[in-house]
């Protein structure tokens, strides 16, 4: 076993090293001298700030693959980060944190009843919170929905972070309601910026 072992190590340190022993040498194209000019004018210095839309379509992904980063993370009741492992909240609570602003409560019941943007199921975008209830008539469980009417979740104790579908008969009886939380970012319709000197 030992002599495996070692083999296996020898080639995947020596493999690397190969291949990049092979691409040392590459000609330049012609016309190319191999050196970049980096000239920074004033002019060519912008201070360009993405569009609302795509800011918003950034936050959705940042939530959406540090979510799908956890998948396969054990469930732990009160457990709010990878090494010790994911309750449903926690599990939310984790993924929106790199959004500042965003501050959600730390129980899905508090997620349920805090700010955000109410939506029909048929209008769920990617980013979405989902509520369910479970045991009893209060909201008991969230999830985080990622489109195609799959969301991810953190279901409950002996299970791991897995994604799940609204379209099994459990999830469709225990849905509750679903809330937009993400920034819209894009002013009011209607609503015009007005500047003022001082």
């Amino acid at each position: 076993m030992r002599s495996i072992y070692l083999t296996w190590l020898t080639l995947c340190l020596a493999l690397p090293l190969a291949a990049q022993a092979t691409n040392r040498y590459q000609p330049l194209p012609a016309g190319s001298t191999g050196h970049t000019v980096k000239a920074y004018s004033a002019s060519n210095r912008s201070t360009h700030k993405p569009s609302p839309s795509a800011l918003a379509a950034e936050h959705s992904s940042s939530v959406l693959s540090r979510a799908v980063n956890a998948l396969g993370i054990r469930y732990r009741w009160g457990g709010s980060t990878p090494e010790k492992g994911f309750d449903c909240s926690g599990l939310v609570k984790y993924a929106f944190d790199n959004i500042d602003e965003v501050d959600l409560p730390r129980t899905s019941n508090a997620m349920s009843r805090a700010d955000g943007q109410r939506v029909s199921r048929d209008q769920l975008e990617p980013g979405d919170l989902l509520f369910f209830n479970i045991r009893s008539r209060k909201v008991n469980h969230v999830a985080i929905y990622l489109g195609n009417d799959r969301f991810i979740h953190a279901p409950r104790r002996g299970k791991s972070v897995t994604i799940d579908t609204l379209n099994k008969p459990y999830w469709k009886r225990h849905y509750a309601l679903a809330k937009r939380v993400l920034p819209n970012n894009e002013p009011a319709s209607g609503s015009q910026l007005r500047l003022s000197q001082r």
